[in-house]
C-alpha cells in the first residue's frame, strides 16, 4: 500500500510539475520534488533525480558566474512578481487566477532567493581562490603554500 501511495504522489506532482514547465509555476521544482518521492521506493527514479540536480547546481553556478544572467534572471523574478500582485489586485490578465498569482509570487521569490545564493557562493568562492597562502581560511585550517621550486 506505502509503495501505491509513494508511486501515485510522486507521479502527480512531477505530472504537476511537467504541466507547470509551460505555465505559470514552479515547474522544475515539482518535477523535481516528485522524482524525489518516487526515488524514496523506486531505483529507476534515482537516474532522472541525480540529473536533474545536477543540472540545477549548474544553473545555478551559471548565474552566480555571470552578472547578465543574473540580471535577466532578476528581471524575470521582477516580472513574475509584479504579474502575480496585479493579478491579486484585481487586474485581469489571461489563465490568471488567485492561486496562480500567488504561486507566480512564490516562484518570483524563489527565483530572487536562487539569484542571492549563486552570487553570494560566486563571492565567496572568489574570496578563497584569491587568498594568499598560509592564510587563515576560520576554524584554525590554513591554506596551504606552493612547494618551493628548485
Amino acid at each position: 500500500m506505502k509503495t501505491v501511495v509513494i508511486a501515485v504522489l510522486g507521479g502527480l506532482l512531477t505530472l504537476a510539475g511537467i504541466g507547470l514547465l509551460v505555465l505559470p509555476g514552479p515547474g522544475f521544482v515539482l518535477v523535481a520534488a516528485g522524482l524525489a518521492v518516487l526515488a524514496t521506493r523506486f531505483t529507476w527514479a534515482k537516474k532522472p533525480l541525480d540529473y536533474a540536480r545536477v543540472k540545477a547546481e549548474q544553473g545555478v553556478e551559471e548565474v552566480g558566474k555571470s552578472p547578465l544572467r543574473a540580471a535577466g534572471a532578476a528581471i524575470a523574478a521582477s516580472v513574475l512578481i509584479v504579474l502575480g500582485i496585479l493579478a491579486l489586485a484585481g487586474v485581469e490578465l489571461p489563465f490568471i487566477n488567485a492561486l496562480s498569482a500567488v504561486v507566480l509570487i512564490l516562484s518570483g521569490l524563489f527565483l530572487v532567493g536562487t539569484i542571492v545564493f549563486a552570487r553570494k557562493q560566486e563571492k565567496t568562492a572568489d574570496a578563497i581562490a584569491h587568498r594568499p597562502a598560509g592564510a587563515p581560511e576560520g576554524g584554525g585550517a590554513y591554506r596551504a603554500a606552493a612547494p618551493p621550486t628548485d
